[in-house]
């Protein structure tokens, strides 16, 4: 990002309560940076100050999607990730998807494959 001013709100995408899971930690790591979480998981409950929807949420001006899905269960979600139209989608450990990278990046988003919490904790969140 240009401007380290404007925080980007982002969406964890397969997001959980359980403390041993990475997308609790990125959802933790990321309020605690001041960034704005939509979290959505298989399970309803709250993380920090964030709740977690089991339902696709209607969510304006997402920057950033991160993703904690593996690539077969990213399926379903394809159509509800390009319609957000997030200026980048992050690919953490595990969560690679060459299709759905493709389809990203045919529509205009950027992709990361990359780790949110080494982003967060070395800076280069705020890089795009």
């Amino acid at each position: 990002m240009s401007n380290n001013n404007i925080l980007p709100k982002t969406l964890v995408l397969g997001a959980s309560q359980k403390p041993e899971r990475y997308s609790y930690l990125a959802i933790r790591n990321l309020r605690k940076h001041g960034i704005e979480v939509v979290a959505i998981g298989a399970r309803s409950g709250t993380v920090e100050d964030v709740e977690i929807h089991t339902e696709l949420q209607d969510i304006p001006d997402i920057h950033t999607v991160t993703l904690y899905l593996g690539p077969q269960n990213q399926i379903p979600y394809y159509d509800y990730i390009l319609k957000l139209k997030p200026k980048r989608i992050i690919f953490n450990p595990g969560t690679e998807n060459p299709e759905l990278e493709k389809l990203a990046r045919s529509n205009g988003i950027g992709v990361i494959e990359g780790c949110t919490l080494v982003m967060l904790s070395n800076g280069t969140y705020y890089e795009w």
